[in-house]
């Protein structure tokens, strides 16, 4: 149980679980400062820190508010042993990464002004709250009023304009932490919104985008914060390859359009597996975006989507790219796309050759697969049907908890030598007809082996 340690009035400090942390606010004065210990002279702890501990949520990051950012910054390193280094010369902000066990980061930001103003920037008034070396809490926004309600609220329309990034912010924060958007703010994000789509607000740049909508998916509660996302006007600007998903109905094992399906898949992705890792939680978010495009009905009437997997890992891998992800995590999350539709074997043989040809994506792979399949509740869906996938899956499963596949029998240099074949790329296949032949139970020694590769090569016409 997350607990936080706060000062009261008359003088004595208590833990107090989360559960209790409701009542924080009624006559809150200080926090506990020994809980970020070391304090840089004349500092002010501001902004998520301050809001998380009267949550009762143990903070990760600490943003620190000081005359001198460098000087701060280079002084606590010498008391933690963390690296300093400037974050941006230009706004003069520097980091601190502090070894574990603390392991935490430190954002030192300069003091430019009264900390009014500073708060009075800032973009919602549960981030607009400060606290002093003493642990005295500031509040010039209402924020502890709305905390104890659990709303969220801009600061005023035209902090969230100053940095149009605060827009993505307010879906990730409400779904966090339960709280209500505020029907005003609600309203300036949809104008603010809008005003990006033409061209009158500018757009973040994706780098940052990328970390926010990150956090986003990371979250708990993902399919709740697209959800918001949608609502407010920005899926359709940052991942119109999914917003166009809106509207489009399936039928058959689906009850809902594919977009929803979509969100909902991802839902059930992070409740079922709450570690799956980000690039896991973007392809099951993404893993039906081609559908849109590839929809036909036939002539007995049913809607079908022949060709969305492919066309779907293109499309994400187009949508990452813009949001400037790495090409290893475009790589696996296009792949996973691409083949989140294979047939489950039925048979420990085809289990078999399902865990040899993707046991680079396994057991992600899985993963999505029961996600998409447990989103999915239409009228050819039924508890047999589920057990049934639940019994495809459970075989390669059993597959993958065995040692990991031998040496291979034959190398490379010995089947060019066995077929009078140059390097190049019948040389691969060959290799890797032998790699499945032995997953599979066709080959188990050397003159097995052999004898299976002339096979192969009289097939392919690799022989005189």
């Amino acid at each position: 149980m997350a607990r936080i340690l706060v000062q009261w009035d008359m003088g004595w400090p208590f833990s107090l679980p989360r559960s209790l942390s409701r009542i924080l606010f009624r006559r809150p004065a200080r926090l506990d400062m020994s809980a970020f210990a070391p304090v840089p002279s004349g500092a002010y702890l501001v902004g998520g820190a301050v809001r998380d501990t009267l949550l009762g949520v143990e903070p990760a990051d600490l943003d620190w508010l000081v005359s001198d950012p460098e000087t701060a910054c280079r002084e606590i390193s010498e008391a933690t042993g963390g690296r300093p280094f400037a974050l941006d010369h230009e706004r003069g902000h520097w980091r601190l990464i502090v070894p574990p066990p603390d392991g935490r980061t430190l954002d030192f930001i300069p003091l430019r002004g009264p900390l009014e103003e500073d708060l009075l920037a800032r973009d919602f008034t549960v981030n607009a709250l400060a606290a002093d070396s003493s642990g005295r809490v500031t509040d010039v926004q209402g924020g502890l009023r709305d905390l104890r309600s659990r709303v969220l609220r801009m600061t005023s329309e035209q902090a969230l304009r100053d940095d149009p990034l605060r827009l993505l912010r307010a879906p990730r924060l409400s779904v966090r932490f339960g709280f209500a958007l505020d029907s005003g703010t609600r309203a300036a994000i949809v104008r603010g919104s809008a005003d990006i789509d033409s061209g009158l607000l500018p757009l973040p740049a994706w780098e940052r985008i990328h970390e926010e909508l990150d956090a986003l998916v990371l979250g708990p509660s993902p399919g709740s914060a697209m959800a918001q996302l949608e609502g407010l006007g920005l899926l359709a600007i940052l991942l119109p390859e999914l917003a166009g998903a809106r509207g489009v109905e399936q039928g058959g094992l689906h009850h809902l359009d594919v977009l929803d399906h979509s969100l909902e898949a991802l839902q059930r992705l992070a409740t079922i597996f709450p570690d799956a890792d980000v690039a896991l939680r973007w392809a099951t978010l993404l893993h039906d975006v081609g559908k849109p495009r590839t929809r036909e009905r036939g002539e007995d009437g049913r809607t079908r989507f022949y060709g969305h997997d492919r066309h779907g890992a293109e499309l994400a891998r187009s949508a990452m790219r813009r949001l400037r992800r790495s090409i290893r995590e475009l790589d696996r999350i296009a792949a996973l796309v691409r083949y989140h539709m294979l047939p489950l074997p039925r048979g420990d043989r085809q289990a078999r050759r399902f865990a040899h040809r993707r046991r680079e994506l396994l057991p992600d792979l899985l993963k999505l697969m029961i996600a998409d399949r447990e989103a999915a509740r239409g009228p050819l869906s039924s508890e047999a049907t589920r057990r049934a996938y639940r019994t495809s899956l459970s075989r390669i499963v059993a597959i993958l908890e065995e040692p990991p596949p031998l040496a291979p029998l034959l190398d490379g240099r010995e089947v060019m030598e066995i077929l009078g074949l140059p390097e190049g790329p019948q040389v691969g296949e060959a290799l890797r007809f032998l790699g499945e032949a032995r997953a599979v139970g066709d080959v188990t020694d050397r003159e097995q082996a052999r004898a299976a590769l002339e096979g192969l090569a009289r097939a392919r016409g690799w022989l005189s």
